[in-house]
């Protein structure tokens, strides 16, 4: 459905993406994770012919799309980052002007803007201005004006931004009805459990190019990382770090304000090693917990940076 083809965006010397390469299929909730500044919005904006770029190719529907590609543009929805709404008008009057955008008919405008407000919970706030709706609320008034034409593709560029928890299940609910009902979605995050929790597949950008794309398990089967073990309230000696770093199949280990946290290649026997070795030694301990690698492990593995800072 969409395909960027060594794409290369510059900003006088600095490069904003860097011959970045990305292919979504159709159905796919399609996650793109990155830090600030590694090229995810600027990726969006020359996908939508917003920006102009100095090299490479995209497709979206099988065509190539140019500023003026108002059919293939008439089927993709776009959810911004920052809430784009006009504050003089109220909750329906927002979802009705967007949806004129791209449908004429009165009647078949109704039926569309009744359904994107059932569909995002805003039956009771239909009069209200977007000045006294909360945040969770703003961001699904936002999400109904991206989405009322009932558009092929939708883009939405971290959709949950400060909303309160309530919200944000709301509106990750949304998302997967939105995909099995047929939209394919572009989703952008820095909440890695939103994107374990959606996404059938996943690129990381950092630098203006892919990095890494797969499912989770594809890209988790990536890195060095096999388990990573917790165990908080211990006392323990330079001599013995020393010693625990030598357990089979620990490659990093980490100690500070009395948590120990060691990663390890292999997810199998490492927390009966660890109890073993603390046991003999007369250690004390509080509370130990053993996870999985989890995206937030790929992402620091792959690009070496927090995905928030």
């Amino acid at each position: 459905m969409v395909k960027v083809e060594n794409l290369v965006k510059r900003y006088g010397n600095f490069v904003a993406l860097d011959h970045l390469e990305l292919k979504i299929n159709e159905g796919e909730v399609f996650g793109l994770l990155g830090p600030n500044g590694s090229g995810k919005t600027t990726a969006i904006s020359c996908m939508l012919a917003l920006l102009k770029y100095d090299k490479g190719n995209i497709e979206i529907f099988g065509e190539k799309i140019k500023p003026g590609s108002y059919n293939i543009k008439r089927q993709i929805g776009i959810v911004p980052q920052n809430v784009a709404v006009f504050e003089e008008l109220s909750v329906i009057e927002n979802i009705d002007y967007f949806c004129g955008l791209y449908i004429r008919s009165k009647a078949e405008r109704k039926k569309l803007v009744n359904e994107a407000i059932g569909f995002t919970g805003l039956e009771k706030y239909t009069k209200m201005r977007p000045k006294q709706l909360s945040g969770g609320l703003l961001r699904r008034l936002n999400i109904a004006c991206g989405i009322v034409h009932k558009p092929r593709l939708v883009i939405m560029d971290e959709p949950t931004v400060a909303v309160d928890p309530q919200s944000r299940n709301k509106i990750l609910e949304g998302i997967q009805e939105l995909n099995k009902n047929g939209s394919t979605i572009i989703y952008t995050s820095h909440y890695m459990e939103e994107v374990e929790q959606i996404c059938t597949r996943i690129a990381i950008i950092d630098g203006g190019r892919c990095i890494a794309n797969g499912t989770k398990e594809e890209l988790k089967s990536m890195i060095k990382t096999g388990e990573t073990i917790t165990v908080e309230n211990v006392f323990i000696s330079e001599k013995q770090l020393s010693e625990i770093k030598e357990i089979q199949n620990v490659f990093e280990l980490q100690y500070e304000d009395n948590v120990l946290v060691l990663r390890c290649t292999s997810a199998k026997h490492n927390l009966i090693r660890l109890m073993n070795y603390l046991q003999d030694n007369d250690i004390s301990f509080g509370r130990v917990f053993s996870e999985l690698p989890t995206l937030n492990d790929v992402f620091l593995e792959i690009t070496g940076k927090k995905l928030r800072d």
